[in-house]
């Protein structure tokens, strides 16, 4: 009888999800994230949700066994995120302020890095099930990345590892990456990457491509004519490859995974992109760890309140 709750604080949307002591979703919800006054009532709001929930389903605060977090920035393994720019939030203790206002001193709370959070949940209950080793890539408007050694999450020393989106791949890049580097592999394997990398080569060649014709393109469209065998498309898909799969490579080398589960919008590309990734990869993986799974998140946009939940159970 006990219940469990996972909650993902986005930057528009906290997704929440109720759960049983198995693991099972029972419910899911979202409630808006007002990011006034430095985000300060988020967490008030989160802990509503949890106390209306629990009053829907009959049942005494005392029934609450845990509550796991995600968050978008870097957290200690204590609970205390080390600033959250999106949520305009500074240094504080996530699971103590929940305790505090659930007024449940010795309740379970767990916190982690959205991306993190969201490698555990594919391994808890989704692609990445059976793999103990695993790293997410997330191939969104940014690159993010979560790693999973021995069934934990590898937080680093300040919050900061899985963060491969900022890996420096591209040495002879000019532009600064939104962190302030340049070269960064978010530069080329995100969605904008993807946008800008098809710009330079339109830009470098005079080879006939829809591409051309289409104001505002998106990486859907670019990945789109690669599959129908479009030329230049396939050029900015391989470079795609190339950069990443040497990324992974490196990744490889150092924790050795089992699996890379690919998510985010790009991965809707599925296996074409799997298996232009695994090419670059083999290419350039050191043999003893090359032997590596390649598969699509399947959770989408709940692999966050499966990996914050399982923090908790």
């Amino acid at each position: 009888m006990k219940k469990y709750f996972g909650v993902d604080i986005g930057g528009t949307t906290v997704k929440m999800g109720i759960f049983d002591e198995d693991g099972r979703l029972l419910d899911k919800w979202e409630i808006p994230t007002v990011k006034d006054n430095g985000g300060e009532k988020i967490l008030p709001d989160v802990v509503k949700a949890i106390e209306k929930k629990l009053t829907e389903e009959g049942l005494a605060k005392g029934y609450l066994a845990g509550v796991g977090i995600g968050v978008p920035g870097p957290i200690f393994a204590d609970g205390t995120v080390n600033r959250c720019v999106n949520l305009g939030w500074g240094v504080f203790n996530v699971a103590d302020k929940v305790r505090e206002l659930l007024d449940m001193p010795e309740l379970t709370v767990k916190v982690g890095n959205d991306a993190n959070v969201a490698a555990l949940g594919e391994m808890f209950k989704g692609s990445g099930e059976g793999y103990k080793n695993l790293v997410m890539v997330t191939l969104g408007t940014g690159v993010g990345g979560g790693i999973i050694l021995d069934g934990k999450i590898l937080t680093g020393t300040t919050g900061g590892a899985g963060e491969i989106g900022h890996m420096p791949v591209g040495l002879n890049e000019t532009e600064c990456c939104g962190c302030g580097n340049k070269g960064c592999l978010e530069q080329y394997a995100s969605a904008t990457g993807i946008v800008k990398v098809a710009k330079k080569i339109l830009a470098e060649c005079d080879t006939e491509t829809p591409l051309r014709n289409m104001e505002g393109f998106s990486a859907k469209d670019v990945m789109d004519l690669a599959k129908g065998g479009d030329q230049v498309a396939i050029d900015v898909i391989e470079q795609l490859g190339d950069y990443l799969g040497k990324a992974l490579a490196h990744i490889a080398c150092v924790v050795n995974p089992s699996a890379f589960v690919i998510g985010g919008g790009v991965s809707k590309a599925g296996q074409f992109l799997l298996d232009v990734i695994e090419k670059h990869f083999k290419k350039n993986a050191f043999v003893p760890c090359s032997d590596v799974k390649f598969v699509i998140a399947s959770l989408g946009n709940d692999a966050g309140i499966y990996g914050a939940v399982a923090q908790v159970l």
